[in-house]
């Protein structure tokens, strides 16, 4: 009995050690994952200016999800993940909304304008997707904090766009209405894919828009002349590392990461991303490429972030739809 009683406590001391050991694994896989999506989705802005700098722009957007596409496809295969018919025509339907208009636009538009203003612009998706997913369900439910949002938010917006088109820069404007454009694109693929309520494993999914997304881009690309003038001898070395860095880490490791917290945690806590990205962005952009950190930017960035948040808390007390 007491050789019994020995092993049975040996054994619980051996469950309670592989207990806390998982959950340091665990601790330690959640703090690498937000981190991933804080610190690298708020690096990419940076890292898409360096690309653009020696590679037209659509084939930069084009490249970079070609090959992180590919690179999540095989995954799918090798888990004997099938794409269906509806999936992959919504997946072409998707690819236009996120990647040929909404990141064609914003690597179009970061070669004028500075990597920390377009994150801001950028920030103002939820806004946008709240006000069209209102339109598409001709349902207008309000409250203070939702109201507050989005004149907050719109304030900020606009307040980035009258000092962009003051800026003595040619083409300052035209580029942060494109960056407005592909927010608004963004979010109108983002209503799209709440409403098609097509199921299927998120990574295949993700897979097929990147695919699709990509060959729309390199096509386009390809129309309006991207080719002339281009060879990949001219293509500076921070080009080459900043594409490989989109691709790797933009793509690959911090889509991964968001796909596991979304698996795990509460969307309303994964998007605090949505907060932290644009003050990764313009705090790098002014620390390694010198752009300038006006009072207009704190004030607009501070507006911004404040709407987003504000928008955020608006609707998650919104009655919900039957």
């Amino acid at each position: 009995m007491a050789t019994d009683h020995a092993s049975i406590v040996i054994e619980e001391a051996s469950s309670a050690v592989v207990s806390r050991s998982l959950a340091r694994s665990h601790r330690f896989t959640v703090i690498l994952c937000f981190l991933s999506i804080y610190l690298i989705w708020g690096s990419t802005y940076l890292a898409i200016r360096y690309a653009v700098e020696t590679i037209p722009p659509l084939y930069t957007a084009g490249i970079r999800h070609l090959t992180a596409g590919s690179i999540l496809l095989f995954w799918c295969l090798a888990k004997r993940l099938r794409p269906t018919w509806a999936q992959i025509r919504a997946s072409v339907i998707i690819g236009v909304f996120f990647f040929l208009i909404g990141h064609g636009a914003l690597h179009w538009a970061e070669q004028k304008v500075p990597s920390g203003l377009a994150s801001l612009l950028i920030a103002s998706e939820p806004i946008w997707v709240f006000l069209l997913s209102a339109v598409a369900a001709r349902q207008w439910h309000w409250n203070g904090a939702l109201l507050a949002g989005i004149f907050l938010g719109l304030g900020g917006a606009g307040l980035l766009m009258g000092r962009s088109a003051l800026t003595s820069v040619p083409g300052m404007f035209v580029g942060s209405l494109a960056v407005v454009i592909s927010a608004l694109s963004w979010s109108v693929g983002v209503v799209y894919s709440r409403r098609s309520h097509l199921s299927g494993n998120p990574l295949l999914l993700s897979a097929l828009s990147l695919l699709a997304g990509s060959a729309q881009l390199l096509l386009v690309g390809t129309i309006a002349g991207e080719y002339r003038g281009f060879s990949f001898a001219s293509v500076s070395l921070r080009s080459w590392l900043s594409l490989g860095y989109l691709i790797v880490f933009g793509s690959v490791v911090a889509f991964t990461a968001y796909n596991w917290l979304m698996e795990h945690y509460s969307p309303t806590l994964v998007a605090t991303h949505t907060y932290i990205n644009p003050i990764v962005a313009v705090l790098l952009g002014w620390l390694l490429a010198g752009e300038a950190v006006t009072v207009n930017v704190l004030l607009s960035a501070a507006m911004v972030i404040s709407a987003v948040m504000l928008v955020d808390r608006g609707m998650a007390h919104l009655p919900k739809r039957s």
